[in-house]
């Protein structure tokens, strides 16, 4: 599901991939207005599928730590207002949702940007964080 939920530089907010249109991709945002727009090639698109959180290991996709937000906050919208919050209560809630994340590389700015991203998914019902396992079934299923 997190495949078809992008991010667009610049704008704010979510967006779900509708339609792939001649040099552009057709885009709905994803609120209570529903509106669609072109994104055009010269905009930084990237899907939430393809970002990861930097830890003092490795990298952690982000599916996984929306996965852990969404168990600590029992499915529900944040408690912390992310607007609101000061940089010591935003790393007391990312070292809650994962531990071991980079205090050097994980900046407010971030940790905002995931509690807003969140609470969008989560009134949105976007809420299949998992990884979907067809693709390792399948290869399976072919060997």
């Amino acid at each position: 599901m997190l495949e078809t939920i992008l991010a667009i530089s610049g704008k704010p907010g979510l967006y779900r991939l509708v339609n792939r249109g001649n040099r552009s991709l057709i885009v709905e945002t994803l609120d209570a207005q529903k509106k669609r727009m072109p994104a055009f090639g010269t905009d930084k698109i990237i899907s939430l599928a393809d970002i990861a959180m930097y830890t003092d290991e490795e990298e952690v996709p982000l599916r996984q730590v929306l996965k852990n937000i969404y168990d600590m906050e029992g499915g529900k919208a944040t408690t912390i207002d992310y607007r609101k919050a000061t940089n010591q209560e935003l790393a007391d809630f990312m070292a809650k949702a994962l531990p071991n994340y980079d205090r050097d590389h994980v900046y407010p700015g971030d940790m905002k940007k995931l509690i807003q991203w969140y609470n969008i998914l989560i009134e949105n019902g976007v809420t299949d964080f998992e990884e979907k396992q067809e693709t390792a079934d399948a290869q399976e299923a072919t060997e």
